[in-house]
């Protein structure tokens, strides 16, 4: 990206402005239970915008990637959030420890579920996975915090490890958060168990039979394994 940013993201917003749609942002808006504006330009239509946006004016030079994510974090419409993820999962090999910051910011900054499972499970979790040596001092601080969307992140990043998964700290981030009432943090310990029993499911089997998951946790983790009939009984 050659242009200045200013420039850069003033063509970005005149793209997607051109293609709003108030009859299908009152709906969209509202799934998200009226949390965030939209333009109501939905998914696919998006994709082949960006991919135009991205011929013609390129990809944000990785300078400048933390300030165009948080500038389009900053802006009402949540599609723009979308767009600056989709920045960072095109300049996913790009990233480096020093973008921490950033995410951390992106995970407890207009927060839903819809932004931060992707940063977990795409962003922090592959560059976890890249760089090791982070990983224990990122993951003990935010297992200790009190916003449950970077607790939710702990539990969430390993989802696409299959093999390489540490069960160690999966269930140990699973018990420090097993009481928690909260449904996002209840649904993500059921997630992150279901994603594993494709890997280890007489580890996931063994575990929730020790521990006092939630009702809604426990259902999502046998889930997998109840579809393809290797448990009975639950």
């Amino acid at each position: 990206m050659s242009l200045a940013m200013d420039t850069y993201l003033h063509n970005l917003r005149r793209l997607f402005e051109s293609q709003a749609n108030p009859d299908r942002a009152l709906p969209m808006k509202q799934y998200m239970r009226n949390q965030f504006e939209y333009l109501g330009i939905q998914s696919p239509q998006q994709k082949v915008l960006l991919k135009q946006f991205i011929s013609d004016y390129g990809l944000p030079e990785r300078e400048r990637l933390d300030s165009v994510v948080r500038e389009l974090w900053d802006w009402p419409a949540r599609e723009y959030q979308y767009a600056a993820l989709t920045f960072l999962d095109k300049l996913q090999k790009q990233l480096a420890p020093d973008v921490i910051p950033l995410l951390h910011h992106l995970i407890v900054t207009k927060s839903w579920w819809d932004t931060v499972d992707s940063i977990a499970s795409h962003h922090v979790g592959k560059l976890l996975k890249q760089y090791p040596d982070i990983r224990d001092d990122v993951i003990d601080q935010w297992r200790k915090s009190d916003n449950l969307w970077l607790r939710r992140t702990t539990i969430l990043f390993q989802l696409g490890y299959k093999g390489d998964t540490d069960e160690s700290l999966l269930f140990s981030l699973i018990r420090e958060n097993q009481a928690d009432t909260e449904f996002f943090i209840q649904k993500a310990i059921g997630w992150a168990l279901r994603e594993y029993s494709k890997t280890a499911p007489d580890a996931v089997l063994a575990f929730v039979e020790q521990e006092h998951l939630a009702a809604l946790s426990k259902r999502e983790a046998l889930k997998w394994m109840k579809s393809k009939e290797t448990i009975h009984g639950f």
